[in-house]
C-alpha cells in the first residue's frame, strides 16, 4: 500500500514538472550595448572603401575614396619596420589603396683584405703558415662559403685602414687584394594609389624618398 502511494506521488510530481516547463516563458535578457554611451562603434576598413586593404597594411584611419583616376606609385625606400609603420600611418589618410613590398639589397660593410683563394685547403693552410713565419698574426683561413680557401687579413670600416693593411702585407712579398665587403639586407617600399595632384612627400617629412610609377593594382 505504501509503495503504491509513493508511485502516485512521483507521477503527480512528474506531471507538475512537465506542465511547468510547457507553460513557462523564459525571461528575455537584453544584451549589453557594444560600446559605452557616447562612444562611436568601430568601422571596418572594408566598409570605408570599395575594396578591402591587404592585411599587411593596417591603417590608423580609413583611406580616401578616389574620385578621379588614381596614379600608382612605389614610394621608399624604408630601411626598418618602424620607419615603414610610420610611413603607413602618415600616408594612410590620403591614399586610395596601400600595400608594401619587401626587397633584398646589398649593403656595404667596409673593405676586406685577403690572400686570393688557393686550389685546396691544404694549400691555403700552407699560405697561412707562411704568413705566420713572416710575423703576420691577424689572419684566418676561410673554410666554407664564397671565400673558401682564401686567407682573410682583416675587415675594415675605414678604407684608409684597409689600404694600410694591404701595403703592409705586400711589403713582405705577399700577394694580397682589397675589395669591398657587402651583405644582403631587407628594404621596404610602399605601393600606393593616390590622386594625380596628391603631395605624398609632405606627410612623410624629411628624407631621401623616391617615387616610381607602377601599374595600378
Amino acid at each position: 500500500m505504501l509503495s503504491r502511494g509513493a508511485l502516485i506521488v512521483l507521477l503527480c510530481l512528474n506531471l507538475a514538472a512537465a506542465l511547468w516547463w510547457g507553460l513557462h516563458v523564459p525571461t528575455r535578457v537584453e544584451p549589453p550595448p557594444a560600446t559605452d554611451p557616447g562612444v562611436p562603434g568601430l568601422v571596418l576598413l572594408a566598409e570605408a572603401e570599395v575594396e578591402a586593404l591587404p592585411a599587411s597594411a593596417e591603417l590608423a584611419v580609413a583611406p580616401t575614396r578616389m574620385t578621379v583616376a588614381p596614379v600608382c606609385l612605389s614610394v621608399g625606400p624604408f630601411d626598418t619596420p618602424s620607419a615603414l609603420r610610420r610611413a603607413v600611418d602618415a600616408l594612410g589618410a590620403g591614399v586610395g589603396r596601400l600595400q608594401y613590398r619587401e626587397a633584398q639589397v646589398q649593403s656595404s660593410r667596409g673593405w676586406r683584405v685577403h690572400v686570393p683563394a688557393a686550389a685546396s685547403r691544404a694549400e691555403a693552410l700552407a699560405r697561412a703558415r707562411a704568413l705566420a713565419a713572416q710575423g703576420i698574426r691577424d689572419y684566418y683561413v676561410v673554410t666554407a662559403g664564397p671565400g673558401e680557401n682564401t686567407v682573410s687579413l682583416g675587415l675594415f670600416r675605414e678604407q684608409t685602414n684597409a689600404e694600410a693593411r694591404l701595403a703592409e702585407v705586400k711589403a713582405l712579398g705577399i700577394e694580397a687584394v682589397m675589395e669591398t665587403a657587402s651583405e644582403d639586407r631587407p628594404q621596404w617600399w610602399l605601393e600606393i594609389a593616390v590622386a594625380p595632384d596628391y603631395d605624398w612627400r609632405t606627410p612623410l617629412g624629411a628624407g631621401d624618398w623616391q617615387a616610381r610609377p607602377i601599374p595600378c593594382f
